[in-house]
């Protein structure tokens, strides 16, 4: 037997194999101290074994003619009577080599009845008995009661036949020892012999110091736009990170999106908690509303593609400035309404002010109509523009800037797509102005699949499929909300793609507003090419009172170049406050 001393001696590679020996399995991947506390806690458990054998052994009858062999170490012996341990104390002999051979060879002859010898300092040697028997007589019984009783391998360090190194012993009534008791054995330092404990395994008796962790489940509340993913599950996007992935991502199950029949795009708020050990996202713990609305009245709602579309029959009121000022939009106002529900297509040439004129729409809009949901999204962008957008204007504007893929684009605009047409179903009034869509068509090509069909330009045969069906999403409900989108669309860029764009958008919307390049260039703002701009169904937005009186300005304003008729709007508009004040002053 070792002990601690004599094996932090020993190298890992005589551990290790020390191990293997004692049968404690896979050892190559402990530390040398670990494996120094397996070896001492096997060396234990083996005593005790070994122990309990022999004591079980003395209780047995002799047979006749066959005298045991005496064990060559000291004995402890446990009667039930006598708790006292009894030492046999071994006599010297004449020389150490000549006993140690014959001492080899005798353990050789009998395995079975040989225990544990511990290292002796002094080397004293024990005087065994001669044995009269055979040592296959002895052994033959033995091997019957093996197969009875079969025992785990047993090492002895003091021998050396491989042969003989791991026998079966039979087994006894103790109970098996545990991992955290340490049983006594015998540790013999000296020529008296001494007796105590082996060091315990203080990797097992460690444990884990308690930390305190709060319960903060429901405390927190949070919200976001649901995006499916392909396996049931879904993530609650946050709108600071432009509905991208992000460190702000709640996790939604699947049972939570079967209970409330949540799609992509669902504006969810609940209370959530935080991720537990093993975790990566916060948790959605309970769904407080949907879209704005309590959860249970979403249920039964008709999804967007089977609501009824109709004309727009309610107009945006346009102007905010009390002395009228604010001269593009109530230009705007008067030759091309903008209603609920409207598709818009802001027609325009590069610098000649679209995204100010865009920027005015969305402030009005705002300021008029708080009951209106608007989302500005800007595709392709300068990060500038973006910033000033989001400071100048009281709206949720989302962002991909042209440093972003093409993938980003796409990504965004479908979320945002899916976010408008849940609030519709919900019975939302919901504004959309996008800028571009040239450029949303643009990365819709460039993410598409080659077909094998390409249009003039470079133009994948299925790219504008999506964009289509982006612009064309927006409608007025019966009895219900509606999605309005205005979008800005890019000519005269030098790009045979762009016509190609523009012209495949050039019918669908029912609303064009046409900028001149021509005006921009002579720094007239607006620069709104009055004759080609103009509404589809203007009577369903307009008050029969003021559309005989358009229907002849127009007619006046026809022969006239853009210049001269925005000079002529504009002289006129200057000094009224209104565009009803404006009609009434054409009397004169």
């Amino acid at each position: 037997m070792y002990d601690i001393l004599q094996l932090n001696d020993m190298l890992v590679p005589e551990l290790k194999e020390l191990g293997d020996k004692l049968g404690l399995g896979n050892v190559k991947k402990l530390s040398k101290q670990e494996l120094i506390y397996k070896i001492l806690d096997q060396q234990a458990v083996l005593s005790k074994n070994t122990v309990a054998e022999e004591s079980v052994a003395a209780d047995e009858p002799k047979k006749r003619g066959k005298k045991p062999t005496p064990p060559l170490v000291a004995k402890i012996v446990q009667p039930a009577e006598q708790p006292e341990l009894a030492l046999v104390v071994p006599e010297p002999v004449e020389t150490d080599k000549q006993e140690a051979k014959r001492e080899r060879s005798r353990i050789i002859k009998a395995p079975d009845k040989v225990g544990f010898t511990p290292k002796v300092q002094s080397k004293p040697e024990l005087k065994p008995e001669a044995v009269p028997v055979e040592v296959k007589e002895v052994i033959a019984p033995k091997k019957e009661e093996i197969t009875e009783n079969p025992r785990p391998p047993r090492f002895d360090p003091r021998n050396r036949n491989p042969k003989h190194t791991h026998q079966n012993q039979p087994t006894s009534n103790q109970p098996p020892v545990s991992q955290n008791t340490s049983p006594v054995q015998p540790v013999q330092n000296g020529p008296s012999g001494e007796y105590r404990r082996p060091v315990p395994n203080y990797h097992e008796i460690k444990q884990e110091e308690p930390r305190f962790i709060p319960d903060l489940d429901g405390v927190i509340e949070s919200e976001g736009i649901l995006e499916l993913m392909v396996d049931g599950y879904g993530f609650l996007r946050s709108s600071d990170y432009n509905y991208l992935s992000s460190p702000d991502d709640i996790y939604v199950s699947p049972s939570q999106i079967k209970l409330f029949g949540l799609k992509t795009g669902d504006t969810v708020q609940g209370s959530i908690r935080p991720p537990k050990e093993g975790e990566k996202y916060f948790a959605l713990l309970k769904v407080s509303s949907i879209n704005g609305l309590d959860p249970l009245k979403l249920k039964e709602r008709v999804p967007f593609e089977y609501l009824t579309p109709l004309f727009p029959d309610e107009k945006f009121k346009l102007t905010t400035h009390s002395l009228g000022k604010d001269y593009g939009n109530r230009m705007i106002d008067l030759f091309t309404p903008i209603g609920k529900g409207q598709r818009g297509l802001i027609v325009a040439q590069p610098k000649t002010g679209k995204t100010f004129l865009l920027k005015d729409i969305a402030n009005a809009i705002a300021y008029n109509h708080p009951e209106c949901y608007l989302i500005i999204l800007l595709i392709d962008e300068r990060p500038e523009e973006v910033t000033d957008m989001r400071r100048s204007v009281n709206a949720e504007v989302i962002a991909s800037t042209f440093d972003e893929p093409a993938e980003n684009h796409v990504r965004v605009a479908g979320i945002v797509l899916e976010k408008a047409k849940r609030l519709v179903e919900s019975g939302h009034d919901v504004v959309v102005l996008l800028d571009s869509i040239t450029r949303l068509a643009r990365a819709y090509n460039t993410v598409a699949p080659t077909s094998g069909r390409v249009l003039s330009g470079g133009v994948e045969a299925n790219a504008l499929h999506k964009p289509k069906k982006f612009f064309g999403a927006a409608r007025n409900i019966e009895d219900g909300g509606s999605l309005t989108i205005l979008a800005t669309a890019l000519i005269e860029t030098g790009s045979k793609m762009d016509e190609v764009i523009f012209e495949e958008f050039k019918g669908t919307g029912n609303m064009e507003l046409q900028l001149d390049r021509s005006l921009a260039n002579k720094r007239m703002y607006p620069a709104i090419d009055i004759t080609k701009s103009s509404t589809r169904r203007e009577e369903l937005l307009l008050p029969e009172s003021i559309l005989p009186k358009l229907f002849i300005l127009r007619n006046h304003l026809a022969d006239m170049k853009p210049d001269e008729a925005m000079e002529f709007i504009k002289k006129h508009m200057m000094g009224t406050t209104s565009n009803d004040e404006f009609i009434v002053s054409m009397n004169s």
